[in-house]
């Protein structure tokens, strides 16, 4: 019986080691297709700038951005007052890559609304504290292409 339990045990652990080497490719997937639509639609791409905002966000909150088709923008437009951005109609959360601590605010705001499934339809600006920044003026986002 004991002979028995170790193998059933090792081939649980196998199947366990598995299914989290296919988890990995998927993951990596994802976050793939958010860098190449970034490429696609965002002027300030760059691998060195989109890579760690993208990056920073968790997988499930970056899968749900995926599939609403909404994209991930290095700005460096945007000042060190007003960091990071959603930009409603358009579907784009936009970040100042240069600013300290916006990659950590953007991926905050990203899961939030990813957890929640709720994108509002109107521009919202964060300062570089996560506060709204009520009533701020930002560049209007210009993209490279219409999705």
């Amino acid at each position: 019986m004991n002979r028995q339990w170790q193998i059933f045990t090792c081939f649980g652990l196998a199947l366990a080691a598995a299914s989290v080497a296919q988890a990995a490719p998927g993951d990596r997937q994802v976050y793939d297709e958010a860098i190449a639509r970034a490429s696609r639609v965002c002027p300030d791409h760059s691998p060195e700038r989109t890579g760690p905002g993208i990056r920073s966000i968790p997988v499930a909150a970056l899968r749900v951005i995926e599939q609403r088709n909404y994209a991930l923008c290095p700005d460096r437009r945007l000042d060190s007052q007003t960091p990071v951005v959603w930009y409603g109609r358009e579907g784009v959360f936009a970040w100042n890559p240069g600013a300290r601590g916006a990659v950590k605010l953007l991926a905050g705001k990203a899961a939030a609304y990813a957890k929640d499934k709720s994108f509002p339809a109107q521009t919202v600006v964060w300062k570089p504290n996560g506060k709204l920044a009520e009533g701020a003026l930002v560049p209007a986002f210009r993209g490279r292409l219409v999705r």
